[in-house]
């Protein structure tokens, strides 16, 4: 079984919004407090984060993660990138290097934000990282068991103990993902101009910051249990599907169950904007189910 939780369904500001006094961003109901969007994947016995943004560490904590095989990166913006530093916490406690696995582009935007972690003589305490280089095309996803334990050494930096009782120093490898055995396919789509990845798991796809979706990726979403979809509000955006583009894409896909995300306070209240969605599938004919997704729903295949 496949199971995905939504972290975070909020736009690159979150909701509320600092300082709006909208009804959405006042709203008491728990449903209306959204993180930046991220989720949290459990599949073929791994435990995969798509995306890590500003509020990673408050979503880690919310949710009791103790571990992670991989986090998969969507593109190389802040509100998707910008809680990397705290994989730290990762490495102390479960003595690994945290697995990325990133497009080319966003490697060099980790880079250029997270110099420090890619020195050749790291601060102590700087983040451990094994970079996965990854396109379009189908990748593997390994558990890290076996891979031997990083070892702190105080006021030096990690390290990995060698057979014969040696300390290795630990650095951030960079490699191509494999290939064979595939368990996660790449969706492409583009975010505004930038190219971006959705990500499938079994049954569950999962796309966000999309505002083009090429009609040759569409054979990869057929069959699915649960589709997540990415809008803003109801008007067209350059970066993001409107309200009834999402709609229009979910109908064309099919899947039973499609699930809205990065979604802001353009947009009703949650009870409210579920009383929309049912009138507005209705008018367009859409007769698979679309709900809004909320932080810390799970849905499973």
């Amino acid at each position: 079984m496949t199971e995905l939780t939504f972290l975070g369904t909020g736009t690159s500001q979150g909701v509320p919004i600092i300082a709006c006094q909208c009804p959405v961003c006042q709203s008491p109901d728990a449903r209306d407090k959204r993180f930046r969007a991220s989720a949290l994947v459990r599949h073929q016995g791994l435990q995969i984060l798509i995306d890590a943004g500003p509020d990673f560490r408050s979503q880690m904590l919310a949710h009791d993660v103790r571990h992670l095989d991989a986090i998969l990166l969507t593109h190389n913006h802040k509100d998707h990138t910008g809680g990397l530093d705290d994989v730290r916490s990762f490495n102390y406690i479960d003595k690994k290097a945290v697995e990325i696995y990133c497009e080319p582009r966003v490697l060099q935007s980790l880079q250029n934000d997270y110099s420090y972690a890619f020195a050749q003589h790291k601060y102590p305490g700087a983040p451990e990282w094994h970079v996965h280089l990854i396109d379009e095309h189908p990748f593997r996803v390994d558990s890290l068991e076996g891979s031997g334990d990083l070892e702190w050494v105080h006021d030096v930096g990690y390290f990995y103990r060698q057979p014969d009782g040696s300390l290795k120093p630990s650095d951030n490898t960079i490699r191509e993902a494999e290939h064979e055995g595939a368990n996660v396919i790449p969706i492409r789509g583009y975010h505004d101009q930038l190219p971006v990845l959705g990500f499938r798991f079994g049954n569950i796809a999962y796309i966000t910051d999309m505002s083009t979706l090429p009609e040759e990726e569409l054979s990869k979403l057929q069959g699915l249990e649960h589709l997540t979809l990415n809008t803003v509000g109801y008007h067209p955006h350059h970066s993001h599907f409107s309200l009834d583009q999402a709609l229009e894409l979910a109908g064309r896909i099919g899947a039973r169950h499609t699930w809205l995300t990065h979604l802001s306070h353009a947009f009703p209240r949650y009870r409210q904007f579920c009383e929309q969605l049912t009138l507005r599938c209705a008018r367009l004919g859409i007769g698979s189910d679309v709900q809004s997704a909320w932080d810390g729903l799970t849905i499973h295949d």
